[in-house]
């Protein structure tokens, strides 16, 4: 489920005046000292029991219903709403109505605009689902901060490719369902998959990218969860239903020369973000269509098949390579880091189009025999080079009422101007310049940066501050040079995603320098746009991990480099123990050193300790891990517990353990740990003396239950 954020949810209670709501829903207020008294309209109230406080902007009834709570509870309890329901409604400014008759118990009318038309046929009721999604991604901050987590949330790449984000409003926004249109629309919607047969969206909770056709239709929709906490079984990538139709970036990659292959539409747009503009992607390891070849053998040499760096990836690509190749087109195998995709390297990197651009340059030719001879290798082509295209993108029919703006930041409108697409000239690729907004700063230091459009002066500080992706609040100036007075200027510290903050400073401000307010306001839109993308840079890197340094003097990476190399460590890592108070224990300590050593391995040792009742099991343990450094310490459970309880027999232990075979044993031990503990049997047969302590009658039983022998 799509969830509201608490910041927009504190919004509402705040702004949205309880005391008008109350009003409008027919109920008479008398002043009570601070507080507002009337009749309760949610049960049959002869003496005034509603008691609304205004200051806090709560209400709570004394009477029968003991109801209560802030304006959402009101419209929820007025209209018989769900907490979402009641949201929207206040969002929309549509709580407000007379409440004559019985309270519902559900809501029986959706009362907010409709934001499509039953008017559309199939292809066009897509296109307005699409431009819906479109506009209410720009007022999710939980889609926003997931793109952006991504390194695929730039402006330009969710204008062109018009990404979207379900957040189970849509339903919200149909006639209801008593009503022959609302009906019908539900039904088309569940025949083309937007809806499921419950009536619940089908792409919820995730943002979703639209595929469209060479005239602009939308014949495929995918849908990626933004949250990671889903339930076991839900599928984190959904897709509408039927076969897959359509190719990504249609337009990116016509007439292209060389085109980039990613196996996701998020790795796709990593490359695109990354300035790799004729990029496309199939529907995942087993989505390669024959609609995609095809598009991708019209006049392209040469593809790079940057497929994720997994077995079904590898397997994927040489598939992809194969049917390619029969066709007469060069392939090429990007060879991503093992077990890593293109999102996972941009992710991880500083600066990805650089990165990225090393892979590409080092794909491997998958033909037989010696790679063909190409032309030498050039960078990626300027913006100004190539063709000018544009993906092919849908006008939606017009709706049947505008959906309301998002509280903060309203959707760009779905015509994109034309945009440049180069194409790639060969793997060998340098760097491409990241796509910016329009506007350039014309400045930039820490926390601040300047932009001139015409004779118009912006400076913006405090991005350094900016420190998540639902504020934008900055010290906003501009000024404008005068012929008379010299130069005016306006400034003011405001929130740029706030309408109603924008809308003062452009008014303040084309009074102050004398020019219009359409002026001030499309500038302000231009500074907006290009803040956005220098704060969303600048959380990125304030939050991505900062991996620490360790670093070794010359004396201490001397030392270290000894004890490693000296032949007899084992014995000298005995001798520590044994002068910590650990004596008579060499093969255990040796077995638990080793497991302690290995956990920064990719795959680490694990022990388990067995013996009989205070037989010095957490001594041991405790002194294995005393020798190590403090971290990720771990004492398992079930076993430990039992061994530690006298009562428990020997023989429960271990049936814990897997019983006392080695068959069964086996399945709990890797092969790893059963080499080391062959290798420790070995050192500890070689041992001067028999082990002493509680520990010394039970260790050969022990060991000749779990591994199959016992030492001599």
């Amino acid at each position: 489920m799509a969830r509201v954020p608490d910041q927009e949810i504190e919004r509402l209670k705040a702004e949205v005046a309880l005391e008008g709501l109350v009003a409008a829903a027919g109920v008479e207020l008398h002043r009570a000292g601070a507080d507002l008294v009337g009749r309760c309209p949610f049960h049959d109230d002869r003496e005034p029991s509603l008691v609304i406080s205004p200051g806090k902007n709560l209400w709570h009834c004394l009477g029968a219903c003991q109801a209560g709570g802030s304006v959402i509870d009101w419209v929820m309890r007025a209209e018989g709403a769900s907490f979402r329901h009641a949201v929207e409604l206040l969002r929309a400014g549509a709580a407000t109505r007379p409440l004559d008759g019985p309270v519902p118990s559900r809501s029986s009318s959706r009362r907010l605009a409709s934001a499509l038309g039953g008017e559309a046929g199939d292809a066009g009721l897509l296109a307005q689902v699409v431009a819906y999604y479109h506009t209410t991604l720009a007022g999710s901050a939980q889609a926003l901060a997931y793109l952006g987590s991504r390194k695929v949330g730039h402006p330009e790449a969710m204008e062109v490719f018009a990404l979207g984000y379900a957040n189970r409003t849509l339903a919200y926004r149909l006639p209801t369902k008593g009503a022959k249109m609302g009906a019908e629309l539900r039904g088309r919607l569940q025949a083309l998959g937007v809806l499921r047969a419950s009536g619940h969206e089908h792409f919820n909770g995730s943002v979703v990218v639209p595929i469209f056709d060479g005239t602009g239709a939308v014949t495929e929709m995918y849908g990626r969860k933004v949250r990671a906490d889903l339930r076991p079984g839900t599928p984190a990538h959904l897709y509408l239903p039927g076969p897959h139709r359509g190719v990504w970036n249609r337009a990116g990659i016509t007439g292209a020369g060389e085109v980039v292959l990613a196996e996701s539409l998020i790795d796709a747009l990593s490359f695109w973000c990354a300035g790799y503009r004729n990029v496309t992607a199939a529907y995942g390891t087993e989505g390669f269509t024959d609609e995609l070849a095809e598009g991708l053998c019209a006049g392209t040499k040469r593809v790079l098949i940057a497929f994720d760096r997994d077995d079904a990836g590898d397997r994927a690509a040489l598939r992809v390579g194969e049917a390619l190749m029969a066709r007469g087109t060069e392939c090429l195998r990007v060879e991503l880091p093992r077990g890593a995709d293109a999102n996972d390297v941009a992710r991880a990197a500083d600066d990805p189009a650089a990165v990225l651009g090393r892979y590409l340059r080092k794909a491997a030719w998958m033909g037989k025999g010696p790679a063909p001879v190409s032309s030498p290798p050039a960078g990626p082509p300027s913006r100004d080079e190539g063709p000018t295209v544009s993906p092919a993108r849908p006008e939606p029919p017009p709706l049947a009422a505008e959906p309301p703006p998002a509280p903060a930041l309203s959707a760009p409108a779905l015509s994109a101007p034309a945009l440049s697409a180069p194409a790639l000239s060969a793997p060998a690729l340098s760097a491409p310049a990241l796509s910016v907004p329009a506007l350039v700063p014309e400045r930039a230091g820490p926390g601040e940066a300047s932009f001139r459009l015409g004779e118009r002066r912006w400076r913006v500080r405090g991005l350094d501050k900016v420190s998540s992706f639902d504020l934008l609040r900055l010290n906003v100036l501009v000024s404008h040079p005068d012929a008379r007075a010299g130069p005016v200027f306006h400034v003011d510290t405001l929130d740029l995603y706030s309408a109603r903050a924008r809308a003062g400073f452009v008014k303040s401000a084309a009074d102050e320098l004398g020019l219009s307010e359409e002026v001030v306001k499309a500038d302000l839109a231009k500074v907006l746009l290009a803040c956005e993308a220098l704060a969303e840079l600048a959380i990125s890197e304030a939050q991505s991990p900062k991996a620490a340094k360790v670093e070794l003097s010359a004396d201490e990476r001397a030392a270290a480099l000894e004890l490693l190399g000296d032949p007899r460590l084992a014995e000298r890592v005995v001798a520590d123990f044994a002068r910590a108070g650990v004596v008579g224990e060499e093969a255990n300590c040796l077995v638990g050193y080793l497991a302690a050593v290995s956990r920064k391995l990719p795959g680490p040792l694990a022990v388990i300790v067995q013996s009989t009742s205070a037989a010095g099991k957490s001594a041991l343990m405790d002194a294995a891990l005393g020798a190590n450094w403090s971290l990720h310490d771990l004492r398992h459970t079930a076993a430990y517990r039992m061994a530690r309880d006298p009562g428990v027999p020997l023989t429960d232990i271990q049936w814990v353990l897997g019983h006392a075979h080695l068959s069964t044993t086996e399945r709990y031990l890797s092969p790893q740990l059963r080499d080391v503990i062959e290798t420790m049997l070995a050192f500890y047969a070689k041992g001067p003396e028999r082990p002493a302590g509680p520990a010394a009658g039970y260790r050969a039983e022990s060991l000749e239950a779990l591994f199959g022998k016992a030492p001599k």
